[in-house]
């Protein structure tokens, strides 16, 4: 059964566009280590709550966005393997060196969490 990895995101509204490009970096190094799909979604009606939102779940200011994002990976063992591999200091992947491809957001904020598939259509 597949495997689901959230995240949500507060980036500033003014890096869109270096967002979107750090971004598409990235998720090919999701797919090439195993992803079969990864989205990346930038608020478009995401309503202010009462109690709780995305927006206050990631402490975004009125001058971020929202993004919401989720990998698809065949399987858990898949997904475990490929996160080892990016996090292990024997990469020596450049892409994922942040001195020279920054974050354009802060990190300390994400919320991320890998979840099991209880229902697909």
């Amino acid at each position: 059964m597949s495997y689901i990895d959230g995240f949500v995101i507060a980036v500033p509204t003014s890096n869109k566009q270096e967002f979107t490009e750090y971004a598409k970096l990235v998720d090919t190094i999701f797919t090439e280590y195993g992803a079969t799909r990864v989205v990346e979604c930038w608020a478009d009606d995401v309503p202010e709550g009462k109690v709780t939102d995305f927006g206050k779940a990631v402490q975004a200011t009125k001058d971020e966005s929202v993004v919401f994002s989720w990998i698809e990976w065949p399987d858990k063992k898949t997904r475990d393997a490929a996160m080892n591999k990016m996090m292990s200091d024997d990469l020596n992947d450049e892409r994922m060196d942040p001195k020279k491809n920054p974050i354009p957001f802060d990190g300390k904020r994400l919320i991320f969490g890998g979840f099991r598939p209880i229902v697909e259509l």
